[in-house]
């Protein structure tokens, strides 16, 4: 049984901190308890022309790695150019200092939509995990791709590759926070709720949500023009039910600049439903999503907006994206690093959700 390191780049160490607080709450990580804790170990300097190198502190020959990164926003303000810089370096680093195994954890990751191979541009997904493969990462782990096919890019002869679905954090959320009991499910969920997708790719995230609830599934059907990003020319609202005074929680696996939600939204206020909810995985929120959110809910067409930390989000965000809350990540993270360092299946984690189920029995889902 190798040493386990746990360490981070610049731009996530405090996330890689919690993690290692929830790790050493598991009985099962004893045998680990005094060597995980490797957070420090990493410096970044600086050429005086702008040029980076990062050094390894200390002796990681023969020990397996846990490299916890983001190239989104992040808690040091790096940009993503800069982040993924570094993460590069710091992947070679690592393999120079002959660490046995590493695994890059990176909880989002930033160039997940690029991803189209059908036009004549760069797929920076590939080049991303091309890169990190190429270098010596020998495990990749995400959390909710933007799509399923990104999963063939990584060769698994070459690199493992585990992308989680972070949503039933969000699922567990509803429960915990809005729903509480059977009762609450039956009499108020499933009659009053529907789940909305932003458009039909996303209809299957969507698709999860009302199944596991038991509550309608509305979809979006979005046209766009491809010539310009985020741009949207027309939406059509396709539901079974009517959806006057109903609540509608509009399911993504991220909000950028928002544009898709609010013009979603607008689409959705002539139907009158009861309140529009948001509930997403990646709170991205590029400008100017926070100005486009606050004035849906100035005007009341959206009443509150769910995320997780998968990207941070510091103190001040909360203060710019109004009736915001956000489910922190960092003790799934841990469960995940258990469970595949301790070479158990992670098919657990990935285990259809069902409120009735988690509501008579939270721990099936722990």
């Amino acid at each position: 049984m190798n040493e386990l390191v746990i360490t981070a780049t610049r731009s996530m160490r405090d996330y890689a901190s919690r993690v290692v607080s929830h790790l050493t709450k598991f009985a099962s990580f004893a045998p680990w308890a005094d060597t995980i804790n490797g957070v420090e170990i990493l410096t970044t300097d600086r050429f005086a022309d702008g040029e980076m190198e990062v050094v390894v502190n200390s002796s990681i020959r023969g020990k397996d790695i846990i490299l916890f990164t983001s190239c989104a926003r992040n808690e040091a303000a790096i940009g993503v150019n800069a982040a993924k810089i570094e993460l590069y370096h710091t992947v070679d680093a690592l393999k120079r200092s002959q660490a046995e195994q590493i695994m890059v954890f990176e909880p989002f990751v930033s160039c997940s939509r690029s991803d189209r191979t059908a036009r004549r541009c760069s797929v920076g997904l590939w080049v991303h995990f091309k890169i990190l493969a190429s270098l010596g990462a020998n495990h990749i782990v995400t959390y909710q791709l933007h799509s399923d096919k990104s999963k063939s890019m990584v060769d698994p002869t070459n690199c493992a590759f585990d992308d989680v679905p972070a949503m039933t954090l969000l699922e567990k959320y509803l429960c915990d926070v809005y729903i509480r009991d059977i009762e609450t499910l039956e009499k108020r969920v499933r009659p009053h709720w529907a789940f909305c997708a932003v458009d039909a790719g996303g209809e299957k995230l969507a698709r999860g949500f009302a199944n596991g609830f038991g509550a309608p599934l509305v979809v979006a059907h979005k046209q766009r023009d491809y010539s310009k990003a985020n741009t949207i020319e027309s939406i059509n609202i396709l539901s079974a039910d009517p959806l006057e005074g109903k609540v509608l929680w509009i399911v993504d696996d991220m909000v950028d600049t928002a544009g898709s939600v609010t013009s979603l939204i607008r689409a959705l206020a002539p139907l009158k439903p009861a309140e529009v909810n948001i509930i997403a995985v990646h709170a991205i929120f590029s400008p100017p999503a926070s100005e486009r959110l606050n004035k849906l809910s100035a005007e009341g067409l959206l009443h509150r907006i769910i995320v997780t930390d998968t990207v941070c989000c510091p103190y001040s965000i909360p203060e710019k994206v109004l009736n915001l809350e956000v489910v922190p990540s960092a003790e799934l993270s841990a469960k995940i690093v258990r469970t595949i360092v301790t070479n158990n299946p992670i098919s657990k984690l990935l285990r259809v959700f069902d409120a009735e189920t988690y509501l008579k029995s939270p721990g099936l889902f722990k």
